[in-house]
């Protein structure tokens, strides 16, 4: 299985920069008072955080191996789990506003586990790389270039646009509209810029990934929403949960498998998944829209 690099200039440069200005825009979007509002509802955030960083990550493992055993190359199994470890997507907000949930829990999260990511992504990816691949990130690949990196282009931008926001908040709100279209041009792009460079993998390969991602992605969602239920959370958390769950960092699955690994081919789940899981989420936008109570409040969405 022989996999087409993309350009240096794409995936050393361009897409870095991109996904720094994506998570600097998530950040643009947050204040401490989302903060501190959803901390009165401990629950919920711990609900959330369970999710995303213990049950996304357990699905991601069975749905990986239920694939390999289908005949899925280990180079995707890992790439699955590297999607499973990415933090929530930046569209998780938007979504959370149209289907009736709770905005500012999904910016919250979106938040914390772009900032927890910076660890538990390279220990996910390191257990996956031993296990499906017979490798090690702590010694065939850098352990401490992919902490730093993820630091730099998720944590950090995140971290300088909550700082702008609170330095001149009227002008953020009136560049907010116009920074949250340039970050969804950005993702665009890069999904369809390594679409491209990986579309042969992508034709041999995309019936077992896409029933994999499908899998994937409704297996969260279900759970999510589960897990919710189980701890007592009302509707709006609950929904804020399960698309945070189910939406994931995409951008940062490519980027970690094309520049990080050097493993092109490692990025077709995350491709797959990033179509994939705005199709998912659409449906269960819908679903809740259709229920009691379904229509979106009017908090303001953030992205």
């Amino acid at each position: 299985m022989n996999a087409a690099p993309p350009s240096a200039t794409i995936t050393g440069v361009l897409l870095p920069l991109a996904l720094a200005f994506i998570m600097l825009y998530l950040g643009l979007t947050l204040q401490l008072g989302d903060f501190r509002a959803v901390l009165r509802r401990p629950r919920a955030l711990v609900a959330g955080l369970v999710g995303q960083m213990l049950m996304l990550p357990l699905l991601g493992w069975l749905v990986a191996e239920m694939a390999l055993s289908a005949g899925l190359p280990p180079v995707m199994a890992v790439g699955l789990m590297v999607l499973a470890a990415c933090p929530g997507g930046v569209s998780s907000g938007l979504l959370t506003h149209l289907a009736g949930g709770d905005v500012a829990l999904s910016i919250a999260l979106t938040a914390v586990t772009s900032i927890a990511a910076m660890l538990s992504l390279p220990l996910v990816v390191d257990v996956a790389l031993q296990h499906f691949m017979a490798s090690s990130l702590s010694i065939d690949l850098p352990l401490a270039q992919m902490v730093r990196s993820v630091f730099l282009l998720t944590t950090l931008p995140v971290l300088i646009g909550m700082a702008l926001r609170a330095w001149r908040p009227v002008r953020v709100q009136r560049i907010e509209p116009l920074a949250g279209r340039i970050a969804t041009g950005l993702f665009l792009l890069i999904v369809l810029a390594t679409f491209w460079s990986q579309r042969g993998v992508l034709a041999e390969h995309l019936g077992g990934v896409g029933l994999a991602a499908l899998a994937l992605n409704a297996a969260v969602l279900a759970g999510a929403w589960g897990l919710g239920s189980q701890a007592g959370l009302d509707r709006r958390d609950r929904i804020a949960v399960a698309t945070e769950c189910g939406l994931q960092n995409s951008a940062l699955g490519i980027y970690v498998c094309v520049e990080l690994l050097r493993q092109p081919a490692m990025s077709v789940p995350s491709v797959v998944y990033a179509v994939l899981m705005n199709g998912g989420a659409i449906v269960f936008v819908l679903l809740m829209r259709r229920r009691p109570g379904g229509a979106p409040g009017g908090a303001g969405a953030g992205a």
